[in-house]
């Protein structure tokens, strides 16, 4: 008689070490749902680790003092160092701000005051570097608050941070792009007969600041909500429920912070109501009703 070992295949009993389990711990063919629940509950742990170092990492009071001087510190140099290319291309940044009145008026600006000429391209060289500083200015405020921040706080942090500034500058060209061309439209259409319209350059940037102003913290508000929501200081419902007070406010302050007329306030109410509005569904998308 022929050996086993001569023909056929041996049992999978006799093929030596017993055959290894599928990954996982199932069966052949049955998928495990073990591994996605591991990954789940080592990402929780590591969470949970980072959270406790937060809480047992206490600095006292002073290290916080002298951390956040050395941030104001690099700040301020920043902003230093943005105000001499600034300072050398004011005559342009100059035009570039005043264009929109430039267009409806019959003649050039002028300056009443002796040091106007001066202090006016002065002070806007500085205001132009901390515009063009605001990314700096935020990245310097998120590293000094960033190490108290528990790590689902951060995740949510690094978008708030960048959608801040965007929005930021998105208000800024609402107001240079749309804005400014209907109010001086405006002015230049009410202005009376025989007058000549002349404005101080000095109280035009004043004007103008004021505008950069209000119209890039009105985009902030799809921000703050958020905030407010992830904070557990409100709720997308408890908020949405304070739409009529929101929109009474969106034109009161409106009526604040822009000149007495009736076409910036508008301008500036309705899209700080819709920005509201949009903070509402992006708190809903990240914290949806229980």
């Amino acid at each position: 008689m022929a050996d086993d070992d001569s023909g056929g295949h041996r049992s999978g009993e006799e093929l030596g070490p017993e055959a290894e389990p599928p990954v996982g711990g199932g069966e052949p063919g049955v998928p495990s749902h073990e591994e996605p629940a591991a990954r789940g509950s080592v990402a929780s742990q590591e969470e949970q680790e980072h959270d406790r170092q937060v809480d047992s990492d206490e600095q006292p009071f002073l290290s916080h003092i002298i951390e956040l001087r050395r941030r104001i510190l690099r700040s301020l140099s920043a902003v230093a160092l943005l105000f001499v290319p600034m300072y050398y291309f004011i005559d342009e940044i100059f035009a570039f701000i005043s264009g929109p009145l430039q267009e409806k008026l019959p003649g050039d600006m002028i300056a009443t005051q002796v040091a106007s000429p001066f202090l006016t391209p002065f002070k806007l060289a500085i205001y132009a570097a901390i515009f063009a500083a605001v990314p700096l200015l935020l990245h310097q405020m998120w590293g000094f608050v960033s190490p108290g921040l528990y790590l689902r706080e951060k995740r949510f942090a690094a978008p708030l941070l960048f959608s801040s500034i965007v929005l930021f500058y998105l208000g800024m060209a609402f107001a240079y792009f749309l804005v400014f061309p209907l109010v001086f439209e405006f002015f230049a259409s009410v202005t009376p007969e025989g007058v000549a319209m002349m404005t101080d350059i000095n109280h035009y940037l004043d004007f103008v600041l004021k505008m950069f102003l209000a119209f890039g913290l009105a985009f902030e508000i799809p921000v703050a909500t958020v905030l407010l929501v992830l904070s557990g200081l409100a709720t997308p419902q408890g908020i949405a429920s304070k739409r009529p007070y929101v929109i009474v406010g969106c034109f009161f302050v409106g009526m604040l912070l822009t000149p007495p007329d009736i076409i910036s306030q508008v301008l500036l109410a309705i899209p700080a109501w819709v920005l509201f509005e949009v903070g509402i569904a992006l708190s809903r998308m990240i914290k949806p009703q229980e």
